[in-house]
């Protein structure tokens, strides 16, 4: 972003929004952070942090005043498969509040760029109905068959983004992510997503142990480390690119063979048992990373086996520092 800029981050209390502070203290720029409780795991790097409910106008106002410059919107309710398609009408009745709320306050603020976290959920559901699916690409969205809630209020406020570049010349940028995963996330309570989960099964079985895997395992997705997540993040912020972009990276696992890359790191040998009645979401999905590699001249760096040593080892020392596994180092893990 080269000078110092004013920085507002909603959802700065969740998983992605309180690395992106991080990393935009560390470049010198100033936070404000807003969400509705702050960070779980350790205390934000913001300037200011606001416990506000973006639902409400006034909050919204409030969170963008004096003289903010970038808005990164990654507030949401929202969570993995489990939690997304037990909570669909709540779920979407606030998210898209958030968004209306929040893009109107920052253009009537006078806020220079606004950035939307959309979601890899907004694709199609039949372009995902195979485990081995082509990548797919931003113009897959259309014809429109996404995710019944959140894959859908996510998809309209990306159309609203569009009304505000097109209508005030308010300059919107739109993400959608792929599967985010890291340190300092959700593991356990509903809202974890596949990684967290997992890694949270495997630090608490013994070698021998059986594990329940949602699905069939057979489920396939790609996955990014929250660092190249945030590094995207910036690079589109600072960039002339308004049409919604992919940010994931296009390498394509097997839940089963998640679990067995987590099981290595541990150094445990599990037995997996299936549940098909649980929710496993679309059959397959993978990002198309060529319009990321001509927009940003840049696509995620950081390979699973890297990612997944540094989430496995975090979750596993917050459950040690709970008393729910014993007090012992971690075996040696496996590299890329």
């Amino acid at each position: 972003m080269g000078l110092r800029s004013r920085n507002l981050v909603s959802g700065a209390g969740g998983f992605i929004g309180h690395h992106l502070v991080k990393r935009l203290k560390a470049e010198g720029h100033w936070v404000r952070g807003v969400d509705l409780s702050p960070p779980a795991y350790e205390p934000t790097d913001a300037d200011e942090f606001d416990l506000l409910d973006l639902c409400v106008h006034e909050n919204c106002v409030r969170a963008t005043r004096g003289d903010i410059q970038q808005v990164y919107h990654l507030a949401a309710d929202m969570g993995g498969i489990g939690y997304i398609t037990a909570s669909r009408a709540a779920l979407a009745h606030r998210n898209v509040l958030m968004s209306a709320q929040m893009i109107e306050a920052a253009r009537q603020a006078g806020v220079s760029r606004f950035l939307f976290a959309s979601s890899a959920c907004i694709y199609p559901q039949y372009r995902q109905s195979q485990t081995e699916v082509t990548p797919l690409r931003e113009e897959d969205a259309y014809p429109a068959d996404p995710e019944a809630g959140y894959g859908l209020e996510k998809l309209f406020s990306e159309e609203m983004c569009r009304y505000y570049w097109q209508d005030y010349g308010f300059e919107t940028h739109i993400v959608r992510f792929h599967n985010v995963y890291g340190p300092m996330g959700a593991y356990e309570g509903g809202k974890e997503k596949a990684p967290a989960a997992i890694s949270r099964k495997v630090a608490l079985a013994c070698d021998g142990d059986e594990i329940e895997i949602w699905g069939d395992g057979q489920q396939t997705r790609s996955f990014m480390y929250v660092d190249d997540c945030v590094e995207g993040l910036l690079r589109l912020m600072a960039s002339s690119y308004r049409e919604p972009l992919n940010l994931g990276t296009d390498r394509l696992i097997s839940v089963d063979g998640l679990v067995d890359l987590i099981s290595a790191i541990a150094g445990k040998r599990l037995i997996k048992r299936h549940d098909p009645s649980k929710p496993q979401g679309v059959r397959g999905r993978n990002s198309d990373n060529q319009r990321l590699r001509a927009a940003l001249g840049w696509e995620p760096q950081i390979c699973l086996e890297q990612g997944l040593v540094s989430t496995y080892r975090w979750i596993e020392s917050e459950l040690r520092r709970a008393g729910r596994i014993p007090q012992r180092p971690s075996p040696k893990t496996r590299s890329c």
